[in-house]
């Protein structure tokens, strides 16, 4: 009886212990919280959040060098303003670069925003400000997808190019009674709505970088495809991207089930001219300030181009085949009436 009583003694001693182990194990003493406007910080660090509120950069990032090269100054920016002796050296084209240090200098009249810059091979150098960023590219495809297509010689030479084409395309069209957007559409409001969301959407981006330049800028240097992470207007263009790829391949779908091969590649085709066309125009005429009233009229003009003759109300009663307007049905010959 004794020897029982001790056994049920240890046993909850030994219980108890480990509870006690386990709650002091789970316990997590509350560290003292700061709020973020009471942080010291160092004059260096309110330098850098500064700079970078300004310029949308700072130190650590990546850009990548986008012309044929570019000089970084050896010494200190200091000795090139005193006339002191200086050496620089070259990097080339596709050369990754890192921003080291950023320094005011206020001797120089030029700019005095200098910037030091790491290569991959752990050389160091610097430049001024106006010289690095029309000669680099931040380091991220998104932002290497929108310098490629805002350069002027590019646009140039893609204007020449579609419009060559395009008036190709619609002749060889027009000959053989093809079908075309706009004009001899297929009965899927896809196409239409393809290029309607393009048109807005040109519309949208010269209108960004016109009346909110720094928030572009600053998409620019830090770019997402995340609507919901980005102010509202850019929340807004970024949706009208996503809705492009969605109803490009919804349109793709619907012209390959609708079409012979060889009559939906051109079709295809000539909707991507028209896309093409659509972009150029309203993203250079709403920097005039008249892409507004055009994108009004070309969506007035598309839609009634859609609902007043192409849009298929009518069914054949004997073959059930698609027809505009009451008649003979051309494929079975039945009449409807």
């Amino acid at each position: 009886m004794r020897y029982r009583r001790f056994y049920l003694l240890v046993r909850t001693f030994i219980f108890l212990v480990l509870v006690a182990l386990t709650l002091t194990g789970c316990y997590h003493r509350r560290m003292p919280v700061t709020h973020d406007a009471l942080v010291q910080l160092s004059e260096k660090q309110k330098d850098s959040i500064s700079f970078s509120s300004k310029h949308h950069y700072t130190n650590n990032y990546n850009f990548v060098v986008k012309s044929d090269s570019i000089a970084l100054l050896r010494q200190q920016p200091e000795e090139l303003v005193s006339g002191m002796p200086t050496d620089s050296f070259m990097v080339k084209h596709h050369a990754h670069l890192v921003v080291a240090d950023i320094r005011m200098v206020p001797q120089d009249s030029i700019d005095s925003v200098w910037v030091q810059l790491g290569t991959e091979d752990a050389r160091f150098g610097w430049t001024q400000e106006s010289k690095l960023l029309p000669r680099v590219v931040p380091d991220d495809p998104i932002s290497q997808f929108i310098s490629t297509f805002s350069d002027i010689h590019l646009l140039i030479f893609l204007v020449v190019i579609v419009v060559i084409g395009f008036a190709y395309l619609l002749r060889k069209i027009m000959r053989k009674n093809a079908h075309l957007v706009h004009f001899n559409d297929i009965d899927s409001f896809y196409p239409t709505l393809l290029t309607l969301i393009v048109a807005f959407s040109a519309t949208l981006y010269a209108g960004i970088q016109l009346f909110a330049p720094e928030v572009w800028r600053h998409f620019y240097y830090h770019p997402t495809l995340n609507p919901f992470s980005v102010p509202s207007i850019l929340s807004v263009f970024l949706i009208s991207v996503w809705a492009m790829l969605i109803v490009g391949l919804a349109a793709v779908d619907d012209v390959r089930h609708q079409l012979p091969f060889a009559d939906a590649m051109l079709y295809l085709c000539g909707l991507a001219g028209v896309c093409a066309i659509d972009y150029i125009v309203f993203s250079i005429s709403t920097l005039y300030y008249i892409g507004y009233v055009l994108l009004a009229a070309y969506s007035y003009f598309a839609l009634m181009r859609y609902f007043k003759c192409n849009h298929v109300e009518y069914l054949c009663g004997q073959c059930g085949a698609k027809l505009r307007r009451k008649g003979r049905c051309p494929h079975c010959g039945a009449d409807n009436e």
